[in-house]
């Protein structure tokens, strides 16, 4: 199974000319009925092999984890051991000098990139917990500034991972280290902004989608690297958008569940025209929530949830069918200049 990303590289390497790689990516667009843009694909396996390394890392990272925390050396009594986490993310990048940077395999590539970050980041925070004295419990303050800390530098070790590995979800692990180290910042500033969190998340969203639009409108064709690392920037931008707005109507109220569904629609819309499915599915829950309290209301026998999936399911399967007849009419109805700069219907047309 080869990856967008892997016909580029064959590419750039001389190995396909740019005409044969066209060639092929129109024959598998024809051969599937659909155009090779509206796949939205990206790599996650390249074979059996890719879970067979994934769980021998998990277990590897996990037991120098364990190791690490027993190796009390600096840690606080009955909190974690910094060298917990470190070890995680030491272990985590030298694996990934080979079966990331040599064997390029795609499952254990973002394992050891998730690993890398949780490592660094719990590891960076329990280490300046310790070697400042601090203790965050009860203090909202000293706790919002050891996360934006911890993120900082966690955000830093990411971004020479990504410039070491170029894993497509790394610029997603840097861009939420960020949005951690911004609310971590104005918490620290002003803790009685505390109440307010859900905004100050919604913001860093928009941030995040603007971010992977930035990406996505540079790669219109999806053809390249650009487009799994916007790929992985909408699903982290997605629930950052959708918990706040969705939570803050109450899905199992009288005016919130009807205002759900319609947000829910006009994310479709959008989600259409960017081409992006993360967004609907980060709110799926929400929706299937307000319209069981909708036929609830309407029975009153408590039966909803088969009925709900039934008719949520049927739409999303028929919307999966027709998903490029349905873009295309939006996008149709766009601006000009916007249409432009949105992925292409047809990855054929040239802009």
């Amino acid at each position: 199974m080869y990856s967008e990303s892997d016909i580029d590289s064959a590419v750039v390497a001389g190995v396909l000319a740019p005409e044969a790689a066209e060639a092929f990516r129109t024959h598998v667009a024809e051969m599937r009925a659909v155009p090779a843009v509206d796949q939205e694909s990206f790599r996650f396996l390249t074979g059996f092999n890719d879970i067979f390394v994934a769980i021998a890392a998990a277990l590897m990272l996990v037991a120098l984890g364990w190791i690490g925390n027993s190796v009390r050396l600096l840690a606080q009594s009955g909190a974690p051991s910094p060298l917990a986490g470190l070890a995680v993310a030491g272990g985590a990048w030298g694996l990934a000098e080979y079966f990331t940077r040599r064997r390029r395999m795609a499952l254990p590539s973002i394992l050891l990139l998730l690993a890398f970050t949780g490592g660094l980041g719990v590891g960076t925070m329990m280490l300046l917990s310790s070697l400042l004295g601090l203790v965050p419990d009860g203090n909202d303050r000293v706790m919002s500034l050891l996360v934006a800390a911890s993120a900082a530098v966690t955000a830093g070790g990411v971004w020479l991972h990504w410039r070491r590995f170029q894993v497509p979800i790394t610029i997603a692990a840097v861009a939420a280290a960020l949005a951690a180290v911004s609310i971590g910042l104005v918490l620290a500033a002003v803790p009685a902004v505390v109440d307010y969190v859900s905004p100050l998340i919604f913001l860093a969203g928009i941030a995040v989608f603007a971010l992977a639009m930035r990406w996505d409108m540079s790669d219109r064709t999806r053809t390249t690297r650009r487009s799994d690392v916007a790929f992985w920037l909408h699903l982290l931008a997605a629930p950052m958008l959708v918990h706040p707005i969705f939570s803050a109507f109450g899905p199992r109220s009288d005016i919130g569940a009807p205002l759900v569904i319609l947000l829910y629609c006009l994310l479709g819309l959008v989600a259409l025209a960017i081409d992006r499915r993360a967004l609907m599915v980060s709110a799926l829950a929400y929706v299937l929530y307000a319209i069981g309290h909708l036929i609830d209301q309407g029975s009153g026998d408590g039966g909803s949830f088969g009925i709900t999936a039934f008719v949520i399911g049927s739409a999303l399967l028929l919307l999966s069918a027709f998903w490029t007849v349905a873009r295309a009419r939006v996008v149709d109805r766009l601006p000009d200049a916007l249409a432009r700069r949105l992925p292409m219907i047809d990855r054929r047309v040239t802009a």
